[in-house]
């Protein structure tokens, strides 16, 4: 019971201050409690269907098939690899971390990680479409010239900055999640 109440400490304080709100200005309170409600219900209709995607990707996909495609060899196939599967992804970025995670027990680089989630979260085909229908085709394209040496450029400059040690660490956490560092 005492891990629970530690382990969910934050949503219990959060909760308790949205109670006070709503007793101090009830209009404001209900809105917030409304909010909040609106964004569990996002969450629950998009996490499911990516831990879905997730166990079957864990399943049919062998480790030495990730190692090979995506891992520390892979060259500009992984990095390909790594942008497109990032930039052909749905969902909002929250939804990048555990495919992330997944990518890390399968031995993929971390470099080539950081540009998964680079291009989950700024070359989606589905943003790219809209952009180039709402601000002009020159806009669209210009943006994404930009940011794809820009993911290139910082997940290089990431990796290169992080001490080999604390990249352990995250894989290490990636293979045991209850492990503590």
């Amino acid at each position: 019971m005492m891990n629970i109440l530690k382990r969910y400490r934050a949503v219990f304080f959060v909760a308790g201050a949205l109670g006070i709100l709503t007793l101090f200005n009830r209009e404001l309170g209900f809105k917030a409690f409304s909010i909040t409600g609106y964004s569990l219900k996002e969450m629950l209709l998009v996490i499911p269907p990516i831990f879905v995607l997730m166990g079957l990707l864990d399943v049919w996909v062998p480790r030495e098939t990730m190692v090979k495609y995506m891992g520390e060899k892979s060259g500009i196939l992984g990095i390909l690899l790594a942008f497109f599967i990032g930039s052909a992804a749905a969902g909002p970025l929250y939804g990048a971390f555990p495919v992330a995670t997944v990518f890390m027990r399968k031995g993929v680089k971390f470099s080539n990680i950081l540009i998964f989630i680079g291009a989950w979260s700024t070359t989606k085909i589905p943003m790219f479409l809209f952009e180039a229908a709402s601000l002009g085709t020159s806009f669209a394209l210009t943006r994404l010239l930009v940011d794809i040496p820009g993911i290139i450029l910082l997940a290089w400059l990431l990796t290169r900055l992080m001490k080999p040690a604390e990249v352990e660490e995250l894989y290490r956490r990636a293979e045991d999640p209850s492990a503590k560092g």
